[in-house]
């Protein structure tokens, strides 16, 4: 499909094809899809998430699940989120691997209100833990915009996998 056929879409359509790329969060397509013409479909998309109310940034971060989190466990995560968690071999944690992860995502969890986010594809366990401890020091609003980046990053991978 190419961007004049994208562009070109009515807007059901358009949120039909890409509301999934944001977590649980189609209304993104939906802001989107108001904002064409595009120049380039990834910048387009996350300049709705830009124009977003700081209410709706946080809905869409809290929107995402904890990274080896209870979803996983339960298999409830979306196909997307699973496949890149499995990347990342968050499906095949150690007791120990998984404690600590669970454990940070806790803390994170509790100084942020909002569960930590990073595009795992681009990374293993050991950069995710890493990064994990190193974000906790951050504070509030640098840590919602690190979280709004790494969307940036996995939407453009996903975008990548739907050409």
């Amino acid at each position: 499909m190419t961007l004049a056929d994208i562009n070109a879409l009515d807007t059901p359509a358009f949120v039909a094809r890409f509301g999934a790329l944001f977590e649980h969060s189609p209304w993104v397509a939906a802001r989107a899809a108001a904002l064409r013409p595009f120049a380039d479909l990834h910048a387009g998309l996350m300049a709705a998430v830009d124009s977003a109310s700081a209410a709706e940034q946080l809905a869409l971060i809290q929107a995402h699940p904890e990274l080896a989190g209870k979803a996983a466990i339960d298999r409830t995560l979306t196909e997307a989120s699973a496949a890149e968690q499995q990347s990342a071999g968050l499906d095949r944690l150690t007791p120990a691997e998984y404690e600590h992860f669970h454990a940070l995502n806790a803390a994170y969890a509790t100084r942020f209100g909002f569960p930590f986010i990073i595009c795992v594809r681009l990374t293993d366990k050991a950069g995710i833990l890493a990064a994990m401890a190193q974000r906790l020091g951050n504070d509030r609003d640098t840590e919602m915009a690190a979280a709004l980046a790494e969307i940036g990053k996995i939407v453009r991978l996903r975008l990548a996998d739907l050409a």
